[in-house]
């Protein structure tokens, strides 16, 4: 029948396996920082991201697929979930390293879906190190704000 995938051999299905185990691995790494500071999005949260990503794109090929337009559909997919976690909250805005987080996850999981492995490894790692840098930025406060006032508040500044 024209449409269904193709049957698998039993050693492919477990290389698939593999790779999904080694997303939700790496999502989970990433999910640690995250749940460490108790911020949303965790552990769970970015393993399946991860895991999901790498499926979808691993799985692109044997329904026929075109690899660029699943790959689209999953960054599309992942903003619209990075999107719900964005809040503004009077003159601040909380999530949108969350969001940023899960959008990175998921690359990170359509790398293991395309097999490229070391790269999805590294890219865990230096998201895992950037992620750590609120340890050094917390306490830098740019020029512009002045008495805790918004950054990104640009009102008035004309009148200084």
């Amino acid at each position: 029948m024209q449409g269904l995938a193709p049957v698998l051999s039993a050693g492919t299905q477990w290389e698939i396996i593999g790779r999904i185990a080694l997303a939700a691995v790496l999502g989970g790494i990433i999910g640690l920082e995250r749940e460490y500071r108790g911020y949303p999005a965790g552990v769970r949260t970015m393993a399946l991201v991860c895991m999901g990503s790498a499926l979808f794109s691993d799985n692109t090929g044997l329904f026929g697929g075109d690899p660029s337009r699943v790959a689209a559909q999953v960054v599309s997919g992942i903003g619209f979930i990075g999107a719900g976690l964005i809040v503004r909250e009077g003159g601040s805005v909380h999530g949108i390293t969350t969001a940023a987080t899960i959008w990175a996850t998921a690359a990170v999981g359509m790398a293991i879906g395309a097999q490229v492995y070391i790269v999805a490894v590294f890219a865990t790692l230096f998201a895992v190190v950037l992620l750590e840098l609120r340890v050094v930025t917390k306490n830098i406060r740019p020029a512009n704000r002045e008495n805790g006032g918004d950054p990104d508040d640009v009102r008035g500044q004309e009148e200084r």
